[in-house]
């Protein structure tokens, strides 16, 4: 019986040292987003995370501390950056002026699954680790453009081009330039203070994606859209450098594989989101507002060549970057 008990004894130990290695060998991530929760692309991100958490357990769980109440938006990217936080779900444009390759992105006419496949998603997690102390994991939610936002009647130029002279449109770094070429005048702010803004007369208009300004509500005080669309959602995963280096090849390849699925996954799914919003405002009485298809598509070459000459500059496209803007330009644009 004393031999019995011993082996018992023995054998409870030995499952709780194995379990004890079990846990300190799964890997932990730390993670916020850049967006309220109550937002889809928020919450394509969390979907996402629990999928990895599901498949990951015994080898990597992450930890999503929360959004902009826990770390300011636009300061997110140094978080992940400096190591204070591991993993951010963030546009890039947040932090442009550091990796200013991400306009590829902005003015991409490929969908993230055909620049993963011809190599450009290599390209831009390349810039990424080079330049910012990060790897780019995934393009999330894309496909999805951009409208600007009236609550007034739109003007257009002599030449059928928008003009937003004397309108105040809520800016930030995704549009900045294209903005200054339609002769705006602009202010820059988080995305959550610009119902505030709205309401008070700070801004009139503003631009955001073909999905989320019902969520927003917004469209309490913006009436009109104005077609066509422009640029597109430059949403990724970003993650500290060295923390992915630190992490098991297993949770490595668990979250590469999980975030590369969710690429396309969210990409069609966003794209039922775009037609429900769409009837969403129309029948809450905004009213589409449509260049015609001349001055639509030089509305759009507007947009896209502002974002590449903001490129090109910054990474001396016509020196010393030329073969990374070349580069991007054949797998982003297709050029």
């Amino acid at each position: 019986m004393k031999y019995f008990n011993r082996l018992t004894v023995t054998a409870a130990a030995t499952a709780a040292v194995l379990s004890s290695a079990a846990a300190w060998a799964e890997d932990k991530v730390s993670a916020v987003h850049a967006f309220p929760p109550f937002l889809v692309y928020t919450k394509t991100f969390l979907a996402m995370v629990d999928d990895i958490n599901e498949r990951g357990k015994g080898i990597v769980q992450i930890e999503v501390r929360g959004g902009p109440e826990a770390i300011g938006m636009f300061q997110q990217p140094a978080a992940v950056r400096d190591g204070v936080v591991d993993m951010v779900h963030t546009p890039g444009s947040f932090y442009g002026k550091n990796v200013p390759e991400i306009d590829a992105m902005v003015a991409s006419k490929m969908t993230p699954m055909e620049v993963r496949a011809n190599g450009g998603a290599a390209v831009m997690d390349e810039a990424h680790q080079k330049r910012f102390n990060v790897t780019h994991l995934g393009w999330i939610d894309g496909g999805i453009k951009f409208h600007i936002y009236m609550n007034s009647e739109p003007k257009f130029r002599d030449d059928g081009v928008l003009d937003l002279t004397g309108v105040k449109l809520r800016d930030n770094p995704i549009y900045h330039a294209f903005f200054e070429a339609l002769n705006a005048t602009t202010s820059s702010m988080p995305a959550t203070e610009v119902y505030s803004a709205l309401e008070k007369g700070v801004v009139d208009a503003a631009a955001w994606t073909e999905i989320g300004i019902p969520q927003l509500k917004w469209n309490e005080f913006l009436k009109y859209r104005v077609d066509p669309t422009f640029y597109n959602t430059d949403l990724g995963v970003i993650f500290n450098l060295d923390s992915w280096n630190a992490l098991s090849q297993e949770s490595r390849d668990l979250i590469s594989s999980v975030v590369v699925e969710w690429e396309e996954k969210s990409y069609n799914d966003r794209q039922a989101d775009v037609v429900a919003d769409a009837k969403v405002l129309s029948d809450g009485g905004m009213t589409f507002v449509a260049h015609s298809d001349e001055a639509g598509a030089v509305y759009q070459k507007m947009a896209d060549d502002a974002a590449w000459a903001r490129m090109y500059e910054r990474i001396d496209g016509g020196g010393a970057g030329a073969a990374t803007y070349n580069t991007l330009r054949k797998h982003y644009a297709g050029e």
